[in-house]
């Protein structure tokens, strides 16, 4: 997938994602930004959600689905796998059994 999305857009949204993720996940259940890294304790154990500017990612450690890695489209305005799974919303919202919905400004 080419990524037009440029490194100040990808840092923007990068962010208002994580915090968008924290503020949420953070009303059910123990989720903590620090340094462009989200920590979420799940029911399984914990998820890492964090941003790679280099390729312009989000990369997910969790202990369901392991390491995946999320490209921003912005014909859909999703964060998808870049291996074609789901969207990394939908991939938390099933882990973390959250409903989550978040669009860049």
């Amino acid at each position: 997938m080419t990524d037009p999305v440029t490194e100040q857009a990808f840092a923007s949204m990068a962010d208002s994602l994580l915090h968008y993720l924290e503020d949420t996940l953070g009303e059910v259940t123990d989720a903590e930004l620090q340094g462009g890294v989200l920590n979420i304790q799940g029911e399984a154990g914990t998820v890492l959600v964090n941003k790679h500017a280099p390729t312009r990612q989000i990369w997910l450690s969790s202990p369901k689905v392991g390491a995946r890695h999320y490209a921003f489209d912005p014909a859909s305005g999703l964060w998808r796998d870049t291996r074609g799974a789901e969207d990394l919303l939908s991939t938390l919202s099933d882990e973390l059994g959250v409903a989550l919905e978040w669009r860049p400004a």
